[in-house]
């Protein structure tokens, strides 16, 4: 997953650019969507993030990269290490489970008391069938 983040940032190292016009990289050919991509998508940015950036016009989702990779850098250095990477992604990906667990949670405790039974899982999951 580290692969698509460091495939977004710009050739030459993890350097900030100084100019905002660089980080667009005008003239930069199109990276192809390959398979795994939505999944990389996903755990870069999170799932509902990722959704939105789907909707974005290619120069709309290089200006939000570019704010996104400025939350990535920890220490404010202008530069992305490997560190600050992967801090980065465990917050996106603690944050979807976390999200995740309060929207299904509701699904599984069909009575409501703050715990899941057996039953109440296997009902919710599988329904009647068991």
């Amino acid at each position: 997953h580290l692969a698509l983040a460091l495939l977004l940032l710009p050739p030459g190292g993890l350097g900030k650019p100084t100019a905002r016009q660089e980080r667009a990289r005008p003239g930069a050919a199109q990276h192809e969507d390959r398979p795994g991509f939505q999944y990389d998508h996903e755990a870069f940015l999170g799932k509902e993030e990722a959704r939105s950036f789907d909707q974005l016009s290619p120069e709309e989702s290089r200006e939000r990269l570019g704010k996104i990779v400025d939350r990535i850098d920890d220490n404010k250095d202008g530069y992305l290490t490997t560190e600050e990477l992967k801090n980065w992604i465990k917050r996106v990906q603690k944050r979807y489970i976390y999200e995740n667990v309060a929207k299904v949670w509701k699904d599984y405790d069909l009575n409501k008391d703050n715990k899941i039974a057996w039953e109440e899982y296997k009902q919710a999951t599988y329904g009647y069938y068991l």
